[in-house]
């Protein structure tokens, strides 16, 4: 059965677009290379409700690259049937499912360039759904893109850029009354990366900085942070870059990790 997060009414209240995750592996294995990046680009599209990946366990390849994706907070679906497109199937089968179950799914994220998905696609678009497609490049079906259109299709190695633009059309308040100096903005960022570990979810900044915005009302991004100098930072990601060259938190392939002083004052 799918896994995938059925929301309160609270909840939706807030947000109202969730968006779920499907990719196939095998079709796109690059996925790995670019994992963090693809839950950064989901968030942006909605609160992710479901991520599942399906692979082979009787690949070693795919074994070592799903490991990789759970410790990322992903749902690594085991499908070692090795008859032709039995992980499509299974795939399909739970789209339909977390689609029909919940409502508020307005967003699927299909990382797979295969045209067996065309049906699927399809039926998604006929019941509302917003429908995006990533694909390797030389595995790509015209047919797909033909049916999600040129602006929701893409390569998986445009994930960088895509996310760099997502950042930069980011609603910027520049009339903040609120602000935080610095050093607060640090005590909220280890606070935030400490208890999204807690919880097993990524520490990809998109994640970080709604963290702590729950954490802080007078946190409104990162143009409400202070510097001594009276500088703004251009960038949650110029921050992120302040705070690692700092010492204050570590950061490897776009994921915040805590320093060995702020584990010792957990």
């Amino acid at each position: 059965m799918t896994s995938y997060h059925l929301p309160s009414k609270e909840q939706v209240s807030h947000k109202k677009d969730y968006t779920g995750i499907f990719c196939d592996i095998q079709n796109v294995p690059s996925i790995i290379k670019f994992a963090s990046l693809v839950l950064q680009f989901a968030e942006y599209n909605g609160t992710v409700s479901c991520k599942n990946i399906y692979y082979n366990s009787q690949r070693q390849d795919q074994v070592a690259s799903s490991n990789k994706l759970k410790e990322l907070g992903f749902r690594c679906v085991n499908v070692p049937d090795t008859s032709k497109n039995s992980a499509d199937k299974r795939l399909k089968d739970d789209c339909y499912e977390a689609v029909a179950f919940n409502s508020y799914l307005k967003n699927i994220i299909l990382f797979s360039g295969d045209k067996d998905f065309a049906v699927l696609i399809s039926i998604l678009k006929a019941m509302g759904k917003k429908v995006i497609v990533f694909a390797q490049r030389g595995s790509e079906s015209p047919k797909l893109i033909k049916l999600v259109g040129n602006d929701n299709f893409h390569f998986v190695d445009e994930l960088p850029q895509l996310v760099a633009n997502s950042n930069k059309n980011q609603p910027q308040n520049t009339d903040i009354l609120s602000q935080i100096n610095y050093k607060e903005a640090i005590e909220y960022l280890i606070e935030a990366i400490k208890t999204a570990l807690s919880q097993g979810k990524p520490t990809v900044f998109g994640h970080i900085d709604k963290l702590m915005r729950q954490r802080c009302a007078n946190y409104q991004g990162y143009l409400s942070i202070s510097t001594d100098d009276g500088k703004k930072f251009k960038s949650f990601s110029q921050f992120i870059d302040v705070a690692v060259k700092d010492g204050k938190v570590k950061k490897q392939n776009q994921q915040l990790f805590l320093t060995e002083l702020d584990i010792l004052a957990a």
